[in-house]
């Protein structure tokens, strides 16, 4: 998932009767403040938060071909991964906004964080089961934190200092978000992927206390690593409980609207279609990028395909500062056009082409997708008003795309191949394509 941006953002900033209010922009500082005097620790703390729902999306890529081995899993199966955790963000969306507007952005961020730590102590017995469901349930609660994090941290990162400077703040914490994917596959592949691979013959040869005995060690390497990322978010918890943190009242114009209302706008209805397919597509790439490399360079080892996907994810978060200083001359909307049509050339390429060609096409489809979540979010709900609550909950419940687009294509690769399977984020592109000639049509940037 990626950062909302600026444009998004219409709350006003106040602090706690209990702590000092910050200095506004031109009080007694003539410079705007990037972040307001001791809201340094809130504001790192917070911008942490990024990096940790990054780990936990993009660890997902790793899981879905670890898990093939350690449960005996097909692409199809595997890519129920995705479904599950993006379904959690379709099911918390509403719900997590519900929350922060009554108990605030400090209970809905320790709210994420303490379902996420509980995801991920889950594993733990779920290795032990050796049971798929329980890694699912795991999953679905994991995710579900993350939905209420992302929920809750977007909005407010950008309100620690003065409100000129929060699309630097917001870029700050999104390479933090950036950095958090990069290592992700890095560290999946240390600590997962145990090293240990074996050919068709080798499984058959086996008897079968020794294919469960693999099995089951292999199942085990996720103990570990996800305690680890417990414990992670466990100590963030405990820092946001206790430092001192900005508190958002609501503005006057940040009503829900009536859902009739928002859904007259063609605009958001195009960006609602368009996110669906995105997220599809970004997370069908990734999903699968790992199975990828290995079918068309079976030589390549599973830790090697893992530092790939991480330099593949490098990408990504390299052209998503390129992408923000292309916009500076290239409207936002015909830029998206651009990359849209760029990734449709490249995952052809990666379908066409063999051996390192085409994972090198398949890796390049992460920069041009940089810059789409954020496009499309901040052209669907431009001058929404009072729907613009209403309208970003949709938008966001659109990623449900990222649950439904990885088993069909895991299915479609068992039924042809994986390069097949990619004609499925190359028609998510071409949808991405349509609303950015709708919105390149209607004259929409983003202010």
């Amino acid at each position: 998932m990626e950062t909302i941006p600026a444009a998004a953002l219409s709350t006003s900033l106040s602090m706690d009767q209990s702590n000092r209010r910050p200095p506004t922009s031109g009080a007694s500082d003539s410079r705007a403040r990037f972040v307001f005097a001791g809201f340094w620790p809130g504001f790192l703390l917070v911008t942490s938060v990024f990096f940790a729902w990054a780990l936990a999306n993009n660890l997902n890529d790793i899981l879905i071909r670890q898990f093939q081995k350690a449960l005996a899993l097909t692409r199809g199966e595997a890519g129920f991964i995705q479904f599950v955790f993006y379904l959690a963000y379709f099911v918390w969306a509403l719900p997590a906004g519900l929350l922060l507007r009554r108990f605030g952005y400090r209970a809905g961020l320790l709210t994420g964080l303490c379902l996420y730590a509980l995801g991920a102590l889950l594993f733990f017995p779920a290795a032990t089961l050796h049971r798929y469901e329980a890694f699912l349930l795991a999953l679905f609660v994991l995710a579900s934190g993350a939905a209420f994090l992302e929920t809750s941290a977007n909005p407010y990162v950008a309100r620690f200092g003065d409100p000129s400077r929060a699309p630097q703040r917001l870029t700050f914490a999104q390479a933090f978000n950036g950095l958090g994917a990069v290592v992700a596959p890095i560290l999946g592949g240390l600590f997962i992927f145990s090293g240990v691979e074996h050919t068709a013959a080798d499984l058959s040869a086996m008897s079968h206390a020794q294919l469960e005995a693999w099995r089951v060690s292999e199942a085990a390497m996720v103990k570990i690593p996800y305690l680890c990322l417990a414990g992670f978010v466990l100590l963030l918890g405990v820092g946001l409980a206790r430092v001192r943190l900005p508190h958002i009242e609501k503005s006057l114009g940040e009503g829900t609207g009536s859902l009739r209302s928002v859904l007259s706008n063609q605009l958001l209805r195009g960006a609602v279609f368009a996110q669906f397919f995105y997220v599809g597509a970004q997370v069908g790439i990734w999903s699968f990028f790992v199975d990828f490399t290995k079918h068309l360079a079976p030589q390549t080892r599973e830790r090697t395909a893992a530092f790939l996907l991480s330099a593949s994810l490098f990408l990504f978060m390299a052209g998503r500062f390129a992408g923000a200083a292309l916009m500076h001359r290239v409207s936002p909307p015909r830029l998206l056009l651009v990359f849209a049509l760029a990734n449709i050339v490249m995952v052809a390429l990666a379908m066409s082409l063999s051996g390192p060609a085409a994972i090198a096409c398949l890796a390049f489809t992460s920069f041009f997708m940089s810059i789409m979540f954020p496009t499309i979010f901040a052209l669907g709900i431009r001058d929404l008003g009072e729907g613009t609550a209403m309208g970003s909950s949709l938008v966001v419940m659109a990623v449900m795309g990222g649950a439904v687009f990885p088993p069909i294509m895991g299915l479609l690769s068992e039924k042809t191949d994986l390069q097949v399977a990619m004609a499925l984020p190359l028609a998510c592109f071409l949808a991405v394509a349509f609303f950015a000639r709708l919105a390149a049509r209607e004259g929409s940037g983003i202010a």
